[in-house]
């Protein structure tokens, strides 16, 4: 059973990357028709050219295809098809004419409504220390601010060249692993997580440094979206470590978008104000390169999912100790750069230096 199902994982991988890479120079004219075109205007752009960003548009059309090749119809399905459009629809609109910030959360807002109420996909109870709790109604504001944070850290980390969609893709790819060998196949997590892979690593084809295009809010959404339901689906309802699984995959997302906000808030600056101090700025900052940079990101976000395969699948607790030293790595790195305070960074570099001396 397992080795016919490893086939047509294979299958679904080959066909929606296939079908997303060779999608993508047809969405590239499409972004220059209707004006969907990234054009540098400040210092905190990276690139330098006007670049399409409708690659969004082409990972949704990946998606949807093998859906209908590989997809079972059911009510949940039916949900993640009706928010995924207006996450879509949302995107496509701000890639065209920016919107505020608030606007695109009243999009994101409406297709966690549907996901929640009517797909009822939702956390509606988590047992910590043997003790079950459950959410009640509160489940669906739980569920919604969970949708609504994956949906964004992917959006908000979207700053270079293949950095959203391969943090994707590896997210993905671990996800999908721990998911087979964990037994649940033939499931609605997995099969989404294998299109999603195939899809990602087909935009990624166009999207690696130099890129071709970009996903645009559009495409960022929609994959933390996705991440987000594939999240709800393998572990609602579940022990409080388990969610630690598609959290600590999360955790580069995460922290930078965790960062950004207490670094906005410590400066007295709205949370949604951009700025040129994320991890990738942090990066660049040290003389890496857009390509270096973002391939230390997926080295730093390979060691979290092996750590998230290690806890899933081998020994929880070895799992554990890996991530705590994977923490400790980026307190040292927080307290050595400004992605949260550069006041912070020189006193820790100063007391650093004032105890060499000493010794």
């Amino acid at each position: 059973m397992f080795n016919d199902y490893l086939d047509e994982v294979f299958l679904m991988v080959i066909v929606t990357f296939i079908f997303t890479a060779l999608i993508m120079p047809f969405t590239n004219k499409i972004a220059y028709h209707i004006g969907a075109i990234d054009i540098p205007k400040d210092k905190r752009r990276v690139h330098t050219k006007p670049t399409p960003k409708l690659g969004g548009l082409g990972i949704y059309a990946g998606f949807l295809f093998g859906y209908m090749l590989f997809g079972v119809h059911s009510i949940q399905m039916n949900s993640i098809l009706i928010a995924s459009f207006i996450i879509i629809i949302t995107g496509l609109i701000d890639d065209i004419k920016t919107l505020r910030a608030r606007e695109e959360l009243i999009g994101q807002l409406l297709a966690s409504l549907v996901i929640t109420f009517y797909g009822k996909i939702l956390l509606t109870n988590i047992t910590i220390l043997g003790i079950n709790i459950e959410f009640g109604f509160f489940s669906y504001i739980i569920t919604i601010f969970f949708i609504l944070g994956c949906t964004n850290v992917i959006r908000l980390i979207d700053g270079l060249d293949g950095l959203s969609s391969g943090i994707s893709a590896i997210f993905f790819l671990t996800i999908g692993i721990i998911s087979f060998f964990q037994g649940r196949v033939e499931t609605l997590e997995i099969t989404l997580t294998f299109i999603m892979l195939g899809s990602s690593l087909g935009f990624l084809v166009h999207n690696f440094n130099p890129a071709y295009l970009f996903a645009g809010e559009s495409g960022s959404s929609f994959l933390g979206f996705i991440i987000a339901i594939i999240s709800l689906l393998g572990y609602k309802g579940t022990l409080l470590t388990s969610l630690l699984v598609p959290i600590m995959i999360l955790a580069i997302p995460i922290l930078d978008t965790l960062f950004a906000i207490i670094r906005r808030l410590l400066k007295r600056k709205p949370i949604f104000e951009a700025d040129k101090e994320h991890l990738h700025h942090q990066f660049l900052m040290m003389n890496f390169s857009q390509k270096g940079t973002v391939l230390v990101i997926y080295v730093i976000n390979i060691l979290f999912s092996l750590a998230s395969i290690f806890y899933a699948l081998q020994n929880p607790t070895q799992g554990m100790i890996i991530y705590f030293v994977l923490l400790i790595l980026v307190i040292w790195f927080v307290s050595h750069t400004s992605i949260i305070s550069k006041k912070m960074s020189d006193k820790v570099k100063e007391f650093e230096r004032k105890k060499i001396k000493k010794q």
